[in-house]
């Protein structure tokens, strides 16, 4: 059962990067809205992470470059998280890709189940542990995040 839950992740994570990164080519102009202004080069950096997700999101369907893939993802993760946090922080960002404060908000906690589950595909076994160890802290901070948008 779990080989079937992972290859699902996998096409739908594969999809999921190739679109986004896609996105960066077709509309560079939303991704340079979010970057922190104390980064250089925007508009390389926009390039080169839309060129790595759809890089990544191929290599994802093939069994013999997943864990390449999945750690390439895990680590571009972690490299565009801080323009996740300038979105949120940013109302001027958030006027010009049109999205609420909650909007920008709701999308940090996000950021952690899709790490996970990069991670998750670095590893050959398909543990059920960690499959649900990821479920329970998704809804972990899907809750908080409701609860810190409800104060």
């Amino acid at each position: 059962m779990m080989k079937y839950i992972k290859l699902s992740t996998v096409i739908i994570m594969s999809s999921l990067y190739i679109n986004v990164g896609v996105k960066h080519f077709t509309d560079p102009a939303y991704f340079l809205h979010i970057m922190p202004p104390y980064l250089p080069f925007h508009k390389l950096f926009v390039y080169l992470s839309g060129f790595l997700e759809i890089y990544f999101g191929v290599l994802l369907l093939f069994n013999r470059y997943r864990y390449f893939a999945a750690w390439g993802l895990f680590i571009l993760l972690f490299l565009v998280f801080p323009a996740n946090i300038y979105l949120a922080q940013s109302l001027e960002a958030q006027k010009l890709i049109n999205i609420t404060t909650n909007q920008a908000i709701l999308r940090l906690p996000f950021q952690l189940p899709m790490i996970m589950l990069a991670y998750w595909h670095t590893r050959s076994s398909n543990s059920i542990s960690f499959f649900s160890i990821s479920g329970i802290v998704l809804s972990l901070l899907i809750f908080a995040t409701y609860k810190l948008l409800t104060l």
